[in-house]
């Protein structure tokens, strides 16, 4: 039996060996009496002891560094029933325990474990922790794979932004030529409406023409008499 897998439950007494999980729950194997039941993790909460830690004067520690002192003393194990007696044992064990933070009834809870786990044959160790650098390598993979890929989309966006450009730009040079032909046109109405205007000068140069070239006349009729 793996230590990996001893979990304690709130609300149940005792030690449990977690059999499989689910996704309301877990089905756990009880190491008093070997019954196994589904627990809802709606009602109860589940502690795998690898993952307790106990606080003492120094930094915290492990639950299995408590469970190693117990297992190398050769102090008998005290009635978990009687407080004092714990505490004394532990002061002899483990004396760097904090015992204003780890109260009374944590220790009967430790005293009571250590004899299920030992009762079990359970060797009482933290797992191996394996394979973490494959484990890296494949979260470095893929975060590295994403990157690669963005490049392409983004050189295709690009792309498309720039033939949207051209797009946008081609009616805007066009449309130049055309005001030119429309201010052309204007300029040609102009000189259109200007043209009379300009006609209109030598008709009245004309009839002071005609004007003048009577007067002339007027005058010559004295001269004929005058030889007579």
């Amino acid at each position: 039996m793996e230590y990996a897998k001893i979990v304690a439950v709130t609300g149940l007494p005792g030690l449990f060996e977690l059999v499989s999980s689910k996704s309301d729950g877990a089905i756990v194997k009880s190491l008093d009496d070997n019954s196994t039941k589904f627990v809802s993790s709606r009602i109860h909460n589940f502690s795998h002891l690898e993952s307790i830690e106990v606080y003492t004067v120094r930094d915290n520690v492990n639950l299995v560094d408590i469970f190693t002192a117990m297992d190398q003393s050769s102090e008998k194990t005290p009635d978990e029933k009687d407080n004092a007696a714990v505490k004394k044992y532990f002061e002899k064990v483990y004396p760097d325990l904090d015992f204003d933070r780890v109260y009374s009834s944590d220790m009967k809870k430790m005293v009571k474990w250590f004899g299920v786990l030992k009762s079990n044959v359970v060797e009482i160790k933290l797992r191996e922790v394996t394979e973490e650098a494959p484990a890296e390598e494949s979260a470095v993979a893929e975060e590295v794979a994403p990157a690669k890929e963005e490049k392409p989309k983004a050189a295709k966006a690009d792309k498309e932004e720039a033939t949207e450009e051209k797009k946008e730009a081609a009616p805007k040079k066009k449309a130049a030529p055309k005001a030119k032909k429309e201010e052309g046109e204007g300029d040609a109405e102009e000189k259109k409406e200007a043209a009379p205007k300009k006609k209109a000068a030598p008709k009245a140069k004309k009839e002071d023409a005609e004007g003048d070239a009577e007067a002339p006349k007027k005058k010559a009729a004295p001269k004929k008499e005058a030889k007579k």
